[in-house]
Parts: structure tokens; sequence; C-alpha cells
């Protein structure tokens, strides 16, 4: 999505569940296979990220991200196919949105100012 189109953020409460930045932050960590990396990647900090991540499991009935912990390999992340399924459908909400909004938003942009 870019800046101009619509942003979906998914709220639990006053938490906000999935929005864009953790749908990158997911994204990331699939490519990455790291929580830090990820971070770096986008970056934050390792703590932001992982603070991300700990929200959006929190949220959802299932882990969207596991982590293991480090050792002589190192840790590391992965998307869980939960998590695989959740990113996908929120990318198809964005594109829908957009979709939906287009007309409006065109003629909205006409209103403001450049």
């Amino acid at each position: 999505m870019t800046a101009e189109g619509p942003q979906v953020r998914i709220l639990l409460g006053a938490v906000t569940a999935l929005g864009p930045g953790k749908a990158t932050l997911i994204e990331a960590i699939a490519t990455t296979g790291s929580i830090s990396a990820a971070g770096r990647q986008l970056g934050m900090s390792y703590r932001r990220a992982w603070t991300l991540v700990d929200a959006m499991n929190r949220s959802f009935r299932r882990p969207l991200v596991v982590a293991a912990t480090g050792g002589r390999r190192g840790g590391g992340a992965k998307v869980t196919p939960m998590g695989e399924r959740v990113l996908l459908l929120y990318r198809r909400m964005e594109t829908n949105a957009a979709a939906s909004i287009a007309k409006d938003l065109k003629t909205l942009k006409c209103y403001l100012r450049s």
C-alpha cells in the first residue's frame, strides 16, 4: 500500500492487532528468519520488533510468529501458517479497501492543498 492509499488497521479494543507496520514486520521476519534482522531491515530496534510481535501474538488465537531461543546456531523466528493466512487476508483487505474508495479518493484529492 502506498502512503496515499488507505491504511487498514485491525483493532482489538484500543490495541492495533494488525496494521501496515506489523504486516511489513511479518513479511520481513519471513524473509530474514529473524526478529532482530527484520527489525534492522525496517530501521527499528530488536526490542521494538519483539514488542510488536508479542502484541500480535497476544491478539490472535494462535501465534503469528514463533521464535527459537539462541544457542550454538543462534535463535531465529518463523512466521506460522496462521501468520501466513492472516497476512494474506490483511493484504487482500488493503487491496479491496483501496479499490472501493479509489473514485472518492481521487475526488477528495482535488480538495486538498498541493
